[in-house]
């Protein structure tokens, strides 16, 4: 699926809210309450991981039940070029790889869908840039913190970084500070607990926290 001129570009919308809420192993029953209280919270930006079982109907549903909402849909744990093609035929917006998949980042260029390309290291970011990738996910964040990704965000502060892998609610704003556009955020946001008990309006209010924190983060 070609994203179309009149769409909302996803790098934008994520850029906006500054959080990418990771759905991992959430099950096909509950992943629509979920996507919606935490759009209903101020996180439009939903990645939905490809490793997870019906990956691809969990983005096609999310597709048309969020179409009148700002919500952006996309996938993670991407790892190769064919998984990236099944993941934008279900109508993911944008693709996240945890690693510098070059083959998936030229693939969406070809499908003109948004790579957050997985890095850590300066030599991969040149690479994923090189390649064409839209943004850099700085991953796994949490093993280096918001002081590695302030040294990234010198010379590649062009380009888009968005810390994911230990983000919780007590650092993003630590790393809005190191120069990261936005975060991406699973467990610490995604609470397996509120899920299995249909708490979702904790959800919906995690959500509206986390937009707090880095709206405030950003206005310092």
């Amino acid at each position: 699926m070609i994203r179309s001129p009149s769409s909302p570009d996803p790098l934008d919308r994520i850029a906006d809210d500054g959080v990418v809420a990771v759905l991992r192993g959430v099950d096909e029953s509950t992943v629509l309450p979920v996507a919606e209280a935490l759009v209903d919270g101020g996180v439009s930006g939903i990645e939905i991981t490809a490793d997870d079982p019906g990956a691809a109907a969990k983005i096609a549903t999310l597709r048309a039940e969020l179409a009148e909402t700002d919500a952006v849909v996309g996938a993670g744990t991407v790892l190769d070029a064919e998984s990236a093609a099944v993941v934008i035929d279900a109508g993911a917006t944008f693709v996240v790889t945890p690693h510098a998949a070059l083959d998936v980042v030229r693939a969406c260029n070809r499908r003109d869908v948004a790579s957050l390309c997985g890095v850590l290291t300066p030599t991969e970011a040149v690479s994923a840039i090189e390649a064409g990738a839209d943004a850099l996910k700085v991953f796994p964040a949490g093993s280096v913190g918001p002081a590695h990704l302030s040294a990234l965000s010198g010379p590649f502060g062009d380009v888009s970084l968005i810390p994911t892998g230990g983000v919780t609610l007590q650092n993003v704003g630590d790393y809005v500070d190191a120069g990261a556009v936005a975060v991406g955020v699973g467990g610490d946001l995604v609470d397996r607990e509120a899920i299995e008990s249909g708490d979702f309006d904790s959800i919906e209010r995690r959500a509206a926290k986390f937009v707090e924190e880095i709206e405030a983060a950003r206005s310092e």
